[in-house]
């Protein structure tokens, strides 16, 4: 197993109330180039957790952050009208990424969390993680 060290939170930067899953993230990474989706865990709007790349597999999310990493993608991130960036999570997605973040830091250890935009000029995942983790 890798050596895990963080969490990093993203957002699919997809218009709000626009569902996607991860056979859709998959498919347009696959079109960049990626050999799978770049994320580890896909949350869609009804906070189904969905699988990505396997966890024991580098992710392909984070420049630079990817080798110690595990990748969580919520689906939404952009405004229903236009690309503004804004937090579009669900209640039931909010609750599936806690309960994400908590099995994955029993199963690894004290991982700590962090969101894309830590790393990238990206607004994504378009709300403070360090205030909510």
């Amino acid at each position: 197993m890798r050596n895990l060290k963080k969490i990093i939170i993203h957002s699919s930067y997809t218009p709000e109330g626009r569902e996607h899953d991860v056979k859709d993230i998959t498919a347009w990474h696959k079109a960049q180039g990626w050999s799978d989706c770049g994320y580890h865990y896909v949350i869609k709007l009804d906070g189904t957790i969905e699988q990505g790349r396997p966890v024991d597999k580098i992710g392909a999310h984070c420049k630079g952050q990817n080798q110690g990493s595990v990748g969580v993608c919520y689906i939404g991130g952009m405004d229903s009208s236009d690309r503004t960036p804004k937090d579009t999570r669900t209640n039931e997605q909010k609750e599936a990424l806690i309960l994400l973040v908590e099995s994955l830091k029993t199963v690894f250890g004290e991982l700590t969390v962090h969101g894309h935009n830590e790393f990238s000029t990206k607004p994504c995942p378009c709300f403070d993680v360090q205030s909510e983790f």
